[in-house]
């Protein structure tokens, strides 16, 4: 793509000259998105937009080239910068064979800044013909879980998305027993190139994804993409003990891989949904139980619920305390072949009211305990 000579990369991106790289990068995101051909199939400026975005950000996100370009900007309308400049094509000048904006840089150069183009543009890398043999993708994917589930292990069934190449053409985008065809874009390179002056970006070309074929007849099934997304159901076994951020590897269930290669991994994180009653500590378990002031006062047994789904009896002594804790051994979380306690903390529930009898009897209580009221 020939960039005219006359671009603005900061009204392209909407930020001020001033603007910050924490503001160009936002802005570009939010551009390429916008643009991002995936999003616009209908709209036939979209990717010549997309490219656009792509080069002012390549330009002004790169401290080096920044600077090149906001001095040969301040020569005038780009006099310099490029096509019809007053030194462009000799040598040493601005934009020229040796100047300073001579060192062209490529689609990589944008590093994890351009993931936007990166994942768009993987899937065509992905087959080209030295890396047929590469091992399926890893697929990660979050599933929250009950928290006994968690904490004494379990199975579950997850419902996966994993995108991978159509069985119906096999990855090539073409239907069955159609041909495939050079694409009129890049000319069966693969990639394309844009750019002004000595400023030019080399990414894999949006219409045929980096293959330089385009097929003749696209494949129905996945629409030319030569991919398709599947959801896939998997019976997980949770190992007891997960905690929120425990992960866990599948080897095998991930994306297949290209020409009968291994398939990837799947890469089950875990996230525990919180209980009414219990509350975790490491491998301890945590509850709060409701004594009334009879029981605190004169001493008592209760039986508390345990993660194990039995009852365990524990004894109040005389004159307890509101907030006191209590350890039972042995009933907190097992893993590893250890096993954490579980900590019951009492809490005194005083009556809302009492009839006329109760509080008289009640301010007997008070009286023949000498208690201030």
């Amino acid at each position: 793509m020939a960039a005219s000579a006359t671009k603005d990369y900061y009204q392209i991106l909407g930020v001020p000259e001033t603007a910050k790289p924490d503001e160009i990068k936002k802005s570009y995101r939010r551009l390429a998105k916008q643009y991002h051909p995936d999003a616009n199939k209908n709209d036939p400026n979209a990717a010549d937009r997309f490219k656009e975005v792509g080069e002012a950000y390549a330009v002004l996100s790169d401290d080096t080239k920044r600077k090149q370009y906001d001095q040969m900007r301040k020569m005038g309308p780009f006099a310099s910068f490029g096509v019809g400049g007053a030194g462009a094509g000799r040598p040493g000048a601005a934009g020229g064979p040796g100047g300073a904006a001579g060192t062209r840089f490529t689609f990589e150069d944008l590093g994890d800044l351009g993931d936007l183009f990166g994942s768009f543009f993987d899937r065509g890398r992905r087959r080209k013909p030295r890396e047929a043999r590469t091992r399926g993708r890893d697929v990660e994917y979050m599933v929250e879980i009950p928290f006994l589930t968690a904490a004494r292990g379990g199975r579950i069934t997850i419902t996966v998305p994993v995108t991978e190449d159509c069985a119906t053409c096999g990855g090539t985008g073409a239907a069955p027993g159609t041909q495939m065809r050079t694409c009129p874009e890049c000319n069966g390179k693969g990639s394309i190139s844009f750019g002004q002056g000595g400023f030019a970006v080399s990414r894999p070309c949006p219409v045929c994804l980096g293959r330089g074929q385009v097929p003749v007849e696209p494949c129905r099934v996945c629409s030319g993409a030569g991919q398709v997304t599947e959801q896939r159901q998997i019976l997980l076994t949770v190992p007891a003990g997960v905690d929120t951020g425990s992960k866990l590897r599948l080897s095998g269930q991930g994306e297949r891989g290209a020409a009968a290669a291994p398939a990837g991994d799947l890469i089950v994180t875990f996230k525990v949904q919180p209980h009414r009653f219990f509350r975790r500590d490491g491998l301890d378990i945590h509850v709060s139980v409701p004594i009334n002031l009879a029981q605190a006062t004169l001493g008592s047994r209760i039986r508390v619920r345990t993660i194990d789904g039995k009852k365990v009896a524990l004894r109040i002594p005389p004159g307890t305390q509101s907030n006191t804790r209590f350890r039972v051994p042995g009933q907190g979380i097992e893993k590893a072949g250890r096993r954490g306690d579980q900590y019951v903390q009492v809490k005194l529930q005083v009556p809302d009211s009492l009839s006329p009898e109760q509080e008289e009897r009640m301010r007997e209580f008070a009286k023949a305990a000498e208690l201030k009221y």
